[in-house]
């Protein structure tokens, strides 16, 4: 059983990415398919709290319905905000991932290195082209 968790939406590069950089440190995590199995309100609100972020930062707007639900007005409170994501997956923002080191939303996806227990093995080039990680393991500034 791994001590990394990824709430992970496959059809996401961002979530590949991250997800590739993961494994690229030798770890195996669990993956949870969000939009598969959503989270608990709990599991959602306990999440929100290791990331110090707030409910609206883990909203994700490019989708319709946020769109559809007029979510952008500030006039909806954090319980409205939950029960809309937790009725819409989709609205959630990932990947998220949770290691012994904290809990991050990891966009970009080279955000996961800040929290990953284990170095990078080897190289790393995200789905775009962009290298990340060096020949040498290490991370390649931007």
């Amino acid at each position: 059983m791994s001590d990394i968790t990824i709430y992970h939406n496959p059809a996401c590069g961002t979530s590949r990415n991250t997800l590739a950089l993961i494994r690229n440190s030798g770890a195996e995590p669990t993956v949870i398919h969000y939009l598969e199995t959503p989270p608990t309100r709990e599991t959602l609100q306990t999440l929100i709290e290791a990331m110090g972020t707030g409910v609206r930062a883990l909203l994700r707007k490019n989708t319709n319905p946020y769109e559809q639900l007029g979510l952008a007005s500030d006039s909806f409170s954090d319980e409205q905000l939950l029960d809309a994501m937790l009725a819409h997956p989709i609205l959630i923002n990932r990947p998220i991932v949770v290691t012994p080191l904290g809990t991050k939303l990891c966009r970009p996806s080279e955000v996961v290195l800040d929290i990953l227990p284990d170095p990078q093995k080897g190289p790393f080039t995200k789905e775009d082209g962009e290298v990340v990680i060096g020949a040498d393991g290490k991370r390649v500034s931007q």
